[in-house]
């Protein structure tokens, strides 16, 4: 704590002193025995002790088993750690100490200026010396005798000043507590916001991997099948090419024969005819029963039976899902217990 840079920007050093021992917990100035964190700055023992029991609630004492515990300094936030003496464990400030004791003194002997203590608007001359309970506000003896409220109920100001002192204090440590789980909550769930984007990618890369193998597989069974009906294919068409073929050379001879035979026809001398008559004759009674040409079966062309049923694939790709591990069904269990309660 730099005291004299702050009493030299003032220019008064009593007050500009007095803002330099004023606790950030209470707003009192330090009582006894002061405490210095390792941050430098300075709290009052007891402030930091309900700090500390706030952001410490399974601590009991410096006899505890349990070893120290942490809180967060109320000026700049830094983590103090603490021994199993806990706030005990922390090392008292004698310098400021002194320096209390010496303003204190000061103070005492000096005499009070007027204007340094409120005083009544309805009575200027008294000083605002008691508070009034009914109405919630401070007030004059004056205003409880003569004036407003002389029928309320009042008390002495500085007891409800301590009162409504320590009320504040313990609010302001609910506050640090509660900032401080406030803080742990959101550096959990920030960590857990990167855990779920990590295993979310890690996830997305299993799934495409398992996809593209799948897919793959598909692609080579595709042409696997494809080559079975291109060979089937290929064997129908080599046959079929040989029968037509063969219908080709027999419908050619034939045709020869046709033309042998109009020929003959055409002789107009009977021996001459007679002479190839009977021979072509012969040749195209045989040709007529020649050895017959092989056919083809009826749905001999059909490919039927290289037709492939997938709708069972169809069913199991749409029915493809994730699957869920024991504890996720255990989580969703307990979630339908809940809903049902």
């Amino acid at each position: 704590m730099d005291f004299q840079a702050g009493i030299l920007q003032d220019g008064n050093p009593m007050e500009s002193l007095e803002k330099q021992l004023i606790c950030p917990i209470c707003l009192e100035m330090f009582s006894k025995p002061v405490v210095i964190l390792p941050c430098q700055h300075n709290l009052c023992r007891k402030c930091a002790n309900d700090v500390f029991q706030a952001a410490n609630p399974y601590w009991q004492s410096r006899n505890s088993v349990i070893s120290g515990g942490r809180f967060r300094c109320p000026s700049c936030r830094h983590e103090v750690l603490l021994d199993r003496h806990g706030v005990y464990g922390l090392q008292r400030n004698l310098l400021v100490e002194n320096i209390i004791d010496i303003y204190k003194q000061e103070c005492s002997s000096r005499p009070l200026k007027k204007g340094e203590h409120p005083m009544c608007k309805e009575h200027e001359d008294e000083r605002i010396n008691i508070y009034c309970v009914t109405c919630e506000v401070p007030t004059c003896s004056m205003c409880k005798v003569f004036g407003a409220h002389k029928d309320c109920e009042v008390a002495p100001l500085q007891t409800i000043f301590q009162g409504q002192k320590t009320e504040l204090n313990n609010c302001i440590s609910m506050l640090v507590a509660g900032n401080d789980r406030i803080q742990t909550i959101i550096s959990q769930l920030e960590d857990s916001c990167r855990s779920t984007e990590e295993n979310s990618e890690a996830a997305k890369r299993e799934l495409c991997a398992r996809f593209d193998a799948l897919v793959a597989q598909l692609e080579e069974k595709k042409a696997e099948l494809l080559q079975r009906i291109t060979s089937e294919q290929g064997d129908k068409t080599d046959f079929i090419q040989g029968l037509i073929r063969q219908y080709k050379e027999q419908l050619e001879k034939s045709s020869r024969l046709v033309e042998t035979a109009i020929q003959a026809m055409e002789e107009t001398g009977g021996a001459a005819f007679l002479m190839n008559a009977k021979q072509l004759i012969t040749t195209i009674v045989e040709a007529s029963k020649g050895g017959k040409l092989g056919k083809i079966e009826h749905g001999y062309e059909s490919m039927d039976a290289f037709s492939v049923s997938l709708e069972h694939l169809s069913e199991a790709v749409r029915a493809l899902d994730f699957e869920l591990a024991e504890e996720d069904e255990e989580y969703f269990d307990g979630e339908e217990e809940d809903v049902e309660e």
